[in-house]
C-alpha cells in the first residue's frame, strides 16, 4: 500500500501532472456541456419540424432533409466525423470547438428521434383539447404538448448526456487535451501505466454516477409536480 502511494505521488504531485488531469477534465466538461446544448437545439428543431410536416404540406421538404441528416449522421461513426470536420470542414479551427461542434452535431440526430418519440407519447387528445380552446398548432405545441413530453423526453435525454461524455473520450484523435488524453499523455511521461489510467476510469465513473443521481432528482421533482 505505501509503495502504491508513493508511486501515486510521484506520478502526480512530484512532477505536477495533476495539472494536466484536472485541465483535461476541465476540457471534457466543456465539450459534453457544450455538444450536448447544440444536440437538443438541432433535436428539437428537427423534432418539431417533423411533428408539423405531418399537416403542413410546405414543411414536407424540409422534413425530408431532416430525415436524411438522421439517417448520415447516425450511420457515420463519430471518430471518423471528428476527423471530417478536424481536417476537412473545419480546418482552421481550433480543436476544442471542432469537438464540441461534431459531437453537437452527431448527438442531436439522436436527440430529434429522442425528443420526437416524447412529443408522440402525449395523448392526442392534449391537441384536440388545446385547439378546441382557440389554440393554434404552435400554440398547443409550445403550451401543452412539450411541458408533458418533457417527463417522456428527461431520462432519455439524461442517458444521451451520459453517452456523450463517454463519447468525448475520442476527442483526443484531434488533439484536444481531454480527460483521456491527459492520462495517455501522463502515462507516457511517467512510464505508469496503471495510476494515469485508472484514474482517468475513476473520474468518469465519479461523473456518471453524479450524472446519474442528479438526474434521478430532477426526474423526482418533475414527478412530484405532476401529482399535484
Amino acid at each position: 500500500m505505501a509503495a502504491w502511494l508513493d508511486k501515486l505521488y510521484e506520478t502526480f504531485i512530484e512532477t505536477g501532472y495533476y495539472t494536466l488531469l484536472l485541465e483535461g477534465l476541465g476540457n471534457t466538461i466543456v465539450i459534453t456541456l457544450g455538444a450536448l446544448v447544440i444536440g437538443v437545439v438541432i433535436g428539437m428543431i428537427i423534432a418539431v419540424i417533423k411533428y408539423f410536416a405531418e399537416d403542413v404540406h410546405a414543411l414536407k421538404p424540409l422534413a425530408v432533409v431532416c430525415d436524411f441528416y438522421v439517417t448520415a449522421i447516425r450511420g457515420i461513426p463519430v471518430v471518423v466525423l471528428l476527423l471530417i470536420f478536424y481536417f476537412i470542414v473545419m480546418a482552421s479551427a481550433d480543436g476544442i470547438t471542432v469537438a464540441i461542434l461534431t459531437f453537437g452535431i452527431n448527438s442531436g440526430a439522436y436527440m430529434a428521434e429522442l425528443i420526437r418519440s416524447g412529443i408522440n407519447a402525449v395523448d392526442k387528445g392534449q391537441m384536440e383539447a388545446g385547439r378546441s380552446l382557440g389554440m393554434s398548432k404552435l400554440q398547443a405545441t409550445g403550451k401543452i404538448i412539450l411541458p408533458q413530453a418533457l417527463r417522456y423526453i428527461l431520462p432519455a435525454i439524461g442517458n444521451e448526456l451520459i453517452a456523450l461524455l463517454k463519447e468525448t473520450a475520442v476527442a483526443g484523435y484531434v488533439a484536444v487535451k481531454d480527460l483521456t488524453r491527459a492520462g495517455n499523455l501522463i502515462r507516457n511521461n511517467t512510464y505508469d501505466a496503471v495510476n494515469p489510467l485508472m484514474s482517468v476510469a475513476v473520474i468518469y465513473l465519479v461523473l456518471v454516477v453524479l450524472l446519474t443521481q442528479l438526474l434521478k432528482a430532477v426526474e423526482g421533482r418533475l414527478n412530484k409536480s405532476d401529482k399535484r
